[in-house]
C-alpha cells in the first residue's frame, strides 16, 4: 500500500458503509490512526519545548502529560494494528506531516475546515490549533463559534471499534509490545491486544484522554490530579481561565474560573513548507544552526526507524533494543538542538527564532 499523508484516505473509509468494512478497511484505518497520532506529536513538542520554564508545574506539566499521553496512543494503535496480522509503517515520508499541513486522510472539521497543523513555537494560535486537533463532536463547554458540531477524531476510533467487533476472530496477539509507563499516569502502559475488550480499552484510553467522555470533561485516565481531557487543558489555556462546573441539574461548565497567564515562550517562528531551507529568507547561513537541524531532522527519522523494527519483531525480547533506541538515544537527542535552535534568530525576522523541523530524512550512510 503506497501512503500519501495527502490523500483523502480517511474520508474515503467512513464513507465505506458499516457492513463493507472488512479486514482489510481495518488495516488501512489502523495505519492512517498511526499517520493522525503522529502528527500530533511534533506541534506539541514545539509548544512544550518552547516554554522558558519548562518544568513539570502548571502548563508545561500539562503539556508534557499530553505528549505522553500521545506517545502512548501511538504505541497502543500499533498494538492493534499488528494484532490483526498488519505492520505499521512510521519510516517514511508519505506517513511523516509535512507541515504545514491539514490533519492526515483529508480529515476536514466542519467548525474548522481549513484548520492548518504547523510548527511553532506556543501562542494563543497555536493552543487553538492544538484544541480544534482534540476537539470532540460536541464540546461540553460551547461557545458561540462552537456552536455546530462536525466530525472528530474520536468519531474515527469509533467506526475502528465497530470494525474490530466485525472482525473479532482476526484478533491474534501476534507482535505485541508491552511497556510499562505507568509513570506517566494510568493508561499510558503499552498493553497486548489479545482480545476484543483489549482492543475496545485501547480505543476508550484514546478518545477519553482526547475529547473526554460526552458527560464530563475529566480524564478518566490521568497523569496527574484533576486533569482534563486534552481538549479541555488546551482550550484554558487558549480561553486564559481555568474551565469549572457551573451547574449541576444538568451539568454545565464554562471557562469562567481562575485566571491562567499564557506561559511565556520562547518565539519560534511558523517553519514554512519544505522547513527552513525552502524558504529565501528563512533559509540558515549559520553552520550552528545547519548543524542543530541535521541533528533533530536525523533524530526524528532514526528514532521512526526504530520504533518500526521494534513492531516487525516476533518477541517482546526482540523488540525491546529497538524500543531502546528509539526513546532512550533518538528521541531524548532531540530536544537539545530543539532548544538551541529556538536561540538563533531568523534572518528576515529578528523577533522569531528558528526551531524543529521534524523533516523525515534518510539513514545516515
Amino acid at each position: 500500500m503506497e501512503l500519501d499523508y495527502s490523500s483523502d484516505a480517511i474520508v474515503q473509509l467512513l464513507e465505506t458503509p458499516p457492513k463493507d468494512r472488512s479486514l482489510p478497511w481495518l488495516k488501512n484505518a489502523l495505519q492512517q490512526a498511526i499517520m493522525l497520532e503522529l502528527a500530533t506529536l511534533p506541534p506539541y513538542l514545539c509548544g512544550w519545548w518552547s516554554l522558558n520554564d519548562s518544568s513539570d508545574t502548571g502548563r508545561a506539566a500539562a503539556i508534557r502529560a499530553i505528549i505522553f499521553d500521545e506517545m502512548s496512543h501511538l504505541g497502543l494503535v500499533c498494538n492493534m494494528l499488528n494484532t490483526i496480522g498488519g505492520s505499521p509503517r512510521l519510516a517514511d515520508a508519505g506517513v511523516v506531516a509535512p507541515y504545514p499541513c491539514p490533519l492526515p486522510g483529508g480529515v476536514k472539521p466542519k467548525m474548522k475546515p481549513d484548520l492548518e497543523v504547523s510548527l511553532s513555537g506556543l501562542t494563543r494560535t497555536s493552543v487553538e490549533m492544538y484544541s480544534h486537533i482534540e476537539a470532540p463532536e460536541e464540546p461540553l463547554a460551547q461557545f458561540a463559534e462552537e456552536a455546530e458540531t462536525f466530525p472528530s477524531i474520536g468519531r474515527f476510533y469509533s467506526a475502528i471499534e465497530e470494525a474490530f467487533k466485525n472482525n473479532a476472530d482476526a484478533i491474534k496477539g501476534t507482535r505485541q509490545i508491552a511497556r510499562d509507563m505507568s509513570g506517566h499516569g494510568e493508561g499510558n502502559s503499552l498493553f497486548p491486544i489479545t482480545t476484543l475488550a483489549d482492543a475496545q480499552l485501547a480505543i476508550r484510553i484514546i478518545k477519553e484522554q482526547g475529547e473526554g467522555t460526552g458527560q464530563t470533561p475529566d480524564n478518566d485516565f490521568p497523569g496527574y490530579e484533576g486533569e482534563l481531557s486534552h481538549y479541555y487543558v488546551f482550550r484554558e489555556i487558549f480561553k486564559g481561565q481555568k474551565l469549572i462546573k457551573v451547574q449541576d441539574d444538568p451539568p454545565m461548565w464554562d471557562f469562567k474560573g481562575a485566571e491562567i497567564p499564557l506561559p511565556n515562550a520562547r518565539p519560534m517562528g511558523k517553519v514554512p513548507k519544505g522547513g527552513w531551507a525552502a524558504d529565501q529568507g528563512t533559509a540558515p547561513t549559520d553552520p550552528a544552526v545547519k548543524t542543530a537541524l541535521a541533528k533533530c531532522n536525523q533524530s526524528f527519522s532514526d528514532m521512526l526507524r526504530s520504533l518500526e523494527t521494534a513492531w516487525q519483531q516476533d518477541t517482546q525480547g526482540a523488540a525491546d533494543p529497538h524500543m531502546n533506541e528509539a526513546i532512550w538515544t533518538h528521541m531524548f537527542a532531540l530536544k537539545a538542538p530543539a532548544i538551541e535552535l529556538m536561540g538563533k534568530e531568523l534572518p528576515n525576522d529578528p523577533q522569531h527564532r528558528y526551531g524543529p523541523e521534524f523533516l523525515f530524512v534518510p539513514p545516515k550512510a
